[in-house]
């Protein structure tokens, strides 16, 4: 079973920034694309990042682009999202997810955490 476990969200004001960690215990991390999603009241859970395997590739929605950065580290078995110029509008509790196999974006991953709130406040 694998199982993501994600840390490191908190109230922030608008303008900084916050580091999500999600540690997967397992299978063999490497054998897993990545992915972080957020869901914010009232609406539906929506893609933010992914990356692959290798963590050479690596996807953003439109709206975090040149603001957020995913990375991996697969000696750690742990997914990051650093989060900078973070804005009201990214408040969300945000999910890790894990996939066997290839990156994606959509929401068909096999695996996810319980979520981590973060919010921003103005």
């Amino acid at each position: 079973q694998v199982q993501p476990v994600e840390s490191g969200g908190g109230l922030v004001q608008a303008g900084g920034s916050l580091r999500l960690s999600c540690v997967v215990s397992g299978r063999t991390f490497s054998n897993y694309a990545m992915g972080w999603f957020r869901q914010a009241p009232g609406k539906e859970r929506e893609f933010v990042a992914a990356i692959s395997r290798s963590g050479g590739v690596k996807y953003y929605t439109d709206s975090v682009k040149g603001r957020f950065t995913i990375s991996r580290d697969n000696a750690k078995n742990t997914v990051y999202l650093q989060m900078n110029n973070l804005k009201p509008e990214d408040t969300a509790v945000y999910y890790c997810a894990a996939v066997y196999g290839p990156i994606r974006t959509d929401r068909s991953f096999d695996y996810w955490g319980q979520g981590t709130q973060v919010t921003v406040s103005s």
